[in-house]
């Protein structure tokens, strides 16, 4: 298995934020995690990629335990995120920002993976621009995922990438995200609260509420799961 989740639970104080949670994904594979807001999707992602210590329960990542692995070990084990609001590093060009992020995690350039990277997010013409200062919502959001994709990451993390994005941005995103996993064979691990993303993205889906885990499923089954929709709406299945 490429990640499995075994009982985790991230908790602050008396407050549970993610409890008892157990998921596994393989190879490849592409998983929504979606919930109301507050149900414990980036507190899970945290512990994933390294932000939160988890109190109890288990992680591994291709057979190795990620819970006492630091945050760097983990983008060199094959752990890549890009977060949902763009954090360009200041003063550097967007080739630069590609450039840092490959050495933190490999500790080498991949020049031509940068210059790949570059042309699948439709990043080339800003290359050599500042990358705080020049780039369209769009763009920066496809810099997060290209600074991600620098790390070299088997498991690709991607917390509401999509967020602000009108619907033809999105669906132009989505297409953009299938032809990343394509060309580089990438499981993704998906928050997103647009359920047309989710549904055209992901096979299988885990929904989470109040830190729990309440279905999990195919997009259709989950959807129409009457748990599920009472924790979105407080109202019955129809």
């Amino acid at each position: 298995m490429l990640l499995e989740l075994d009982g985790i639970t991230v908790a602050f104080g008396g407050l549970i934020a993610v409890g008892d949670v157990s998921f596994s994904m393989a190879e490849g594979d592409v998983l929504g995690l979606v919930g109301p807001n507050g149900a414990g999707k980036t507190t899970l992602f945290n512990a994933v990629s390294g932000l939160v210590r988890p109190t109890r329960g288990k992680a591994h990542f291709l057979g190795r335990d990620l819970v006492a692995m630091p945050i760097h070990t983990r983008a060199r084990a094959g752990i890549g995120r890009a977060f949902q609001v763009p954090q360009p590093m200041h003063e550097l060009t967007v080739r630069e920002n590609l450039m840092v992020a490959s050495r933190f995690a490999t500790g080498r350039v991949d020049k031509q993976r940068i210059e790949e990277i570059l042309d699948l997010l439709k990043l080339g013409h800003k290359a050599d621009s500042d990358a705080a200062t020049s780039l369209a919502l769009t763009e920066q959001k496809a810099l997060e995922v290209g600074k991600a994709l620098a790390t070299n990451p088997k498991l690709l993390m991607l917390d509401e990438v999509l967020a602000g994005l009108e619907t033809a941005g999105k669906r132009a995103f989505m297409h953009t995200l299938s032809e990343v996993r394509q060309r580089y064979g990438l499981a993704l691990l998906i928050i997103e609260h647009d359920i047309e993303t989710i549904t055209r993205l992901c096979p299988r889906v885990v929904v989470l509420n109040f830190g729990r885990l309440i279905a999990e499923g195919s997009p259709e089954s989950v959807f129409n799961d009457p748990e599920v929709i009472r924790s979105y709406t407080g109202g019955e299945a129809a």
